[in-house]
C-alpha cells in the first residue's frame, strides 16, 4: 500500500516520447514498440537468454513512469541517464511514457492489463504480482537475470526479490522498498520531556508517550491512526505484524486476526483514543491527513514508511530536522512492500535484454542512476532518507556511506530505525479488499466509545473469509 513516487504526463497523441538520446533515429511516435519492426533476435548472443545484451543491438523499448515536465530535476536526471546508458548501448531507443496523477492508479492499471496495452517495461507495486499474472501480463525473466546482466544481484535483499517471484520464477526487478516504522515529531517529544533519539519501542511505551504529548494541549494529539480509504486496514495489518500476529492464515484462505493479538491491537487503540484522549477528536483519517498534522506540530507520532519524510518536506514545507524514526513498536515483524518494474509478456528477447540492461543501470547500480546521491543533492532533491535501501554486503556499505556523505538531512535522526532492523513481512493476499474490510474495525474503534470489539473483529473475519474464498 504505497504511493508511486514518480508521476506520468500524457501529451496529445498515444505515446509520449522521452528525450530518447540515442545515436539512431527514433521510432515513429504513436505506435506500439511491439510493432516497430526492430524485434531482431538474429544476433547469436542475444539468442541466449543468460547472455547480456549485445551493445550493437538495435531495439526500441517503451517504459512508463517517466517523470513529468513539472518535476524538472527528476526529468533532468532521467534524460541524463538515458544519455549515459546510450554510451554503452547506442542503438537502444528508450521511449518514456508519462500520465497525469499517480504513476500507478489501480483502475487504469487494471484496464491496461486487461487490454494488454501496458508498455514493454511497466511499473507495479509488489502486491500487484498476482493480478498481473492472472492477466498473463508479465514475462518470466528468470533465465535473463544473473550476475552478468545484473552484476549486483547477489547484494539485493532476497526478501525484496522474493516479493517478485511466483513458483520460483522471477517476474520483476525492484526500484524501491520500504519497511514501516514509527515516525516521530522531535519538537513535540522534546517539549513533552521525551528523548527523541529513543522512540518508544513497545506499544505500552507508545501509549505512555502519547499521553504526555497530548498533555501539551493546544489540540496536539500524541498518536495518530488511519481509518478510511483502505489505509486503516493497512495499518491494522502493520500493528498485527508488529506483535507477531497474522491477518491471513498460512493457507491464504482464512482470516487470522480475530484472536488475542487482534483484540490486543484493538483494545490498545481504543484505550488511547477514549481513556487517554491521546489520539485527537478528528477521525476517519486517510493517507495525507496524518502527514499534515505531524508537519504542523499537531501530532507526536504515527506509523509510516521513511519516504513520508521527503513528502512532508517537499510538499508540505516541513523541516527534515523536525522528524525522527524508530523501529515499529513490538518489533516482531513489520509490514514491508515496494515498487518494481515488470516486462511485458511476449516481447522479443532483444527487448527483454534491453529492458533488463536499462533497469540495471537506472535502478540497480550503486553510485549510478537513482543511487547517484552526489547528483541527487546537486539537483536539490532529498538525500539521507533511510529507504529505498535493498542492498546487502559491500553494496550496502558503499551506498550507506554515500547517503551520509551527501545527506541533505540529519541522518542521525533515523539511527534508531537503521540500527534496529525489524524483519519485513509482505502484505496479505487480496490486500486492498481486506484493508477495506478492516477499515470498519479501525473506524469503529476510533469513532465509537462503546464499540463492541469482539463483534467488530468477528464481522470483519466473516467478510474477509468471503473475500479470500473468491480468490
Amino acid at each position: 500500500m504505497r504511493r508511486a513516487r514518480f508521476r506520468r504526463t500524457r501529451r496529445a497523441g498515444a505515446v509520449t516520447l522521452v528525450s530518447a538520446l540515442t545515436l539512431t533515429a527514433l521510432a515513429a511516435c504513436g505506435t506500439s514498440s511491439s510493432d516497430d519492426g526492430d524485434d531482431g533476435d538474429g544476433n547469436s548472443a542475444n539468442a541466449n537468454p543468460a547472455a547480456p545484451l549485445d551493445p550493437g543491438t538495435k531495439v526500441t523499448i517503451t517504459i512508463d513512469c517517466m517523470p513529468p515536465a513539472a518535476k524538472k530535476a527528476e526529468l533532468k536526471e532521467w534524460n541524463e541517464d538515458v544519455e549515459e546508458f546510450n554510451k554503452k548501448y547506442p542503438n537502444v531507443t528508450v521511449e518514456g511514457r508519462s500520465t497525469p496523477g499517480q504513476c500507478l492508479e489501480p483502475p487504469r492499471f487494471t484496464a491496461m492489463l486487461k487490454a494488454k496495452s501496458q508498455p514493454d517495461v511497466f511499473y507495479t507495486y509488489f502486491t500487484d504480482l498476482d493480478q498481473v499474472l492472472d492477466n498473463d501480463g508479465a514475462q518470466d525473466i528468470s533465465a535473463y537475470v544473473n550476475d552478468r546482466t545484473v552484476p549486483l544481484l547477489k547484494d539485493i535483499d532476497p526478501d525484496v526479490l522474493g516479493s517478485l517471484k511466483k513458483d520460483g520464477k522471477l517476474y520483476g526487478l525492484p526500484t524501491s522498498n520500504y519497511r514501516m516504522g514509527l515516525l516521530i515529531n522531535r519538537t513535540l517529544f522534546e517539549k513533552a520531556g521525551l528523548d527523541p533519539d529513543t522512540p518508544p519501542a513497545t506499544w505500552e511505551d507508545v501509549r505512555a508517550a502519547a499521553k504526555r504529548i497530548a498533555g501539551l494541549g493546544g489540540g496536539v494529539a500524541g498518536f495518530g491512526e488511519y481509518s478510511a480509504g483502505n489505509t486503516g486496514g493497512w495499518h491494522f495489518t502493520a500493528q498485527m505484524y508488529s506483535l507477531g500476529g497474522e491477518v491471513v492464515d498460512a493457507s491464504g484462505t482464512k482470516a487470522a486476526f480475530n484472536d488475542a493479538t487482534g483484540r490486543q491491537v484493538a483494545q490498545n487503540l481504543h484505550a488511547m483514543r477514549w481513556e487517554d484522549d491521546a489520539m485527537g477528536k478528528t477521525q476517519l483519517l486517510k493517507w495525507g491527513d496524518l502527514q499534515k498534522q505531524i508537519a504542523t506540530d499537531k501530532l507526536g507520532m504515527f506509523l509510516a514508511a521513511p519516504d513520508d519524510i521527503a513528502y512532508m518536506v517537499q510538499q508540505l514545507g516541513a523541516k527534515y530536522e523536525n522528524f525522527g524514526m524508530g523501529p515499529i513498536p513490538g518489533g516482531k515483524n513489520t509490514l514491508s512492500g515496494g515498487n518494481n518494474y515488470m516486462i511485458k509478456k511476449g516481447i522479443s528477447s532483444d527487448k527483454i535484454k534491453a529492458a533488463i540492461a536499462w533497469l540495471d543501470f537506472k535502478n540497480l547500480s550503486v553510485g549510478k542512476g537513482q543511487f547517484d546521491w552526489e547528483r541527487t543533492k546537486a539537483d536539490g532533491l532529498p538525500v539521507g532518507v533511510p529507504q529505498p535501501n535493498f542492498w546487502l554486503n559491500d553494496s550496502k556499505s558503499k551506498d550507506d556511506a554515500a547517503r551520509t556523505r551527501y545527506a541533505t538531512m540529519p541522518v542521525q535522526n533515523f539511527k534508531a530505525f537503521m540500527d534496529n532492523p525489524v524483519p519485513g513481512k509482505a502484505e496479505p493476499p487480496k490486500a486492498q479488499e481486506i484493508y477495506k474490510v478492516l477499515d470498519n474495525v479501525m473506524s469503529g474503534i476510533l469513532t465509537d466509545k462503546d464499540a463492541d470489539i469482539d463483534k467488530l473483529l468477528s464481522t470483519a473475519e466473516t467478510q474477509v473469509d468471503q473475500v479470500l474464498a473468491n480468490r
